[in-house]
């Protein structure tokens, strides 16, 4: 496996809506496989296809629970509100308050074909709408504010981040 370029802000592709995955390949198997790669690789906690270049309605998210890779992914509910802190792989040093729905639910299919849904709250639920955004194009500083620049939050004093919710997706 390989670890992908990520793109970068300004690239056209991370602007494009992403189109649904048509029929489950193994080289959309081998694609998510190097997308978590590639996430784990830059330190973040989920990583869409077009951020990877492609224009596939998929990503990846692991919030330190394992790995999960969703394929044509749609939001059956969501509830509450909640605004934290996020920064994105592909704006990276850059970082913003968003308000995002506290809980959500989610149905999408997995590398088998396999119908999944889950429930999700706290740094899933944020990981899982900031992923979902990717795919229609729209970046977290489109609905952030304090948006701030800051050094790579990996040459910070260790202890001084206060959660793992500020780490990039």
């Amino acid at each position: 496996m390989a670890v992908m370029r990520i793109r970068r802000e300004g690239d056209p592709v991370l602007r494009q809506k992403a189109k649904p995955v048509e029929r489950i390949t193994r080289r959309i198997v081998k694609t998510l496989k190097e997308m978590e790669e590639t996430m784990y690789a830059a330190e973040g906690v989920g990583l869409a296809a077009p951020q990877v270049g492609l224009l596939h309605r998929m990503f990846v998210v692991d919030v330190g629970d394992g790995p999960l890779h969703l394929i044509n992914p749609e939001f059956t509910w969501s509830d509450g509100s909640v605004v934290d802190r996020e920064g994105c792989l592909s704006i990276p040093g850059v970082w913003g308050y968003v308000e995002r729905y506290e809980r959500v639910r989610l149905a999408a299919l997995d590398p088998k074909g396999k119908s999944v849904r889950l429930e999700a709250e706290g740094l899933l639920a944020r990981a899982l709408q900031h992923e979902m955004d990717h795919l229609d194009g729209i970046l977290f500083t489109d609905k952030a504010t304090g948006i701030s620049r800051e050094t790579d939050p990996k040459d910070e004093e260790p202890g001084s981040r206060s959660s793992k919710e500020e780490t990039p997706s």
